[in-house]
């Protein structure tokens, strides 16, 4: 007697993750569903005081409405995470949006979202006009408050061992120019080392020198003014000083040379160290 065989029915599995991105593993036969078949298939009933929010493969997070169609072929989006809830809290972290259930997050949490090692970075909440706040792991952020909450991770680490804190964009631009850089905080004030920076040639009585950018409080959104060089540069032949630069800064036990230099055309949300680094090689090539 012959027995008709059928294949198996293909399935695709989907990573259900909760409010701490614990996973479980579920399998669901269509290639494409809608939110609510992926709230049934995960248990969470009532469906409709449910959210599915999906983690794409490079950390963006994307709400399924419950009758939006999802291509899990196409997406490849194998992680959803489901809340109870009846509304979305919207934010950004290093600059892309995200929505959220529930209306408290985690400092560990915002830095799995994120993609970075939460051993080797820190996450910072932005305070416009003020001081980033420092967001540890087990530190929760109420995100139901007035306006969009904006967070950005930086290296908690330099290869020196030193605390730093830029950044992603300043620390990409920073890694791809191949400039050395180091930790320049002291107590109650941030800044950064550029490890020596190569000068004009024959311009100074120095080859290369060490930059002191001070950052102020809200910064990327407030500016960095003047910088500091060590050792102190005289230009060469005229044995002086550039002009604007004889004056001496203490900061972190040494004695830098100030170069009066202050930045007038600071524009939130575009400008950086990129353009901090910009504005001092041209002061120095144009010191006179």
């Amino acid at each position: 007697m012959n027995y008709s065989t059928h294949p198996p029915s293909p399935h695709f599995e989907i990573l259900i993750g909760n409010a701490e991105l614990d996973f479980r593993r579920i399998a669901i036969p269509d290639p494409i569903v809608t939110g609510r078949q992926i709230l049934e298939a995960a248990g969470a009933r009532p469906v409709d005081e449910h959210l599915a929010i999906a983690l794409l493969p490079d950390g963006a997070l994307e709400t399924l409405r419950q009758e939006e169609l999802f291509d899990l072929r196409v997406k490849g989006a194998e992680k959803v995470l489901v809340f109870r809830t009846d509304r979305s809290f919207r934010f950004k972290i290093d600059d892309r949006e995200g929505e959220w259930g529930p209306n408290l997050i985690s400092g560990l949490v915002l830095k799995k979202i994120a993609g970075v090692d939460p051993r080797t970075h820190d996450v910072y909440q932005e305070i416009r006009g003020g001081e980033d706040l420092l967001i540890r792991d087990g530190d929760l952020v109420d995100l139901s408050k007035a306006g969009v909450e904006k967070f950005f991770t930086a290296i908690a680490q330099t290869t020196e061992g030193l605390s730093i804190v830029l950044p992603p964009r300043d620390l990409a631009y920073l890694d791809g120019r191949g400039i050395a850089y180091e930790d320049g905080s002291q107590p109650g004030q941030a800044g950064v080392v550029l490890k020596g920076i190569a000068l004009p040639d024959g311009k100074f009585d120095a080859a290369s020198a060490d930059i002191l950018v001070v950052l102020p409080p809200g910064y990327p959104d407030c500016p960095p003014d003047m910088f500091y060089c060590l050792p102190w540069l005289k230009l060469r032949g005229a044995n002086r000083y550039p002009r604007a630069a004889d004056q001496q800064h203490v900061f972190r036990g040494q004695t830098w040379q100030r170069w009066s230099r202050h930045n007038n055309t600071w524009r939130p949300g575009i400008d950086g160290i990129h353009t901090m680094v910009k504005r001092i090689e041209r002061a120095l090539a144009e010191a006179a």
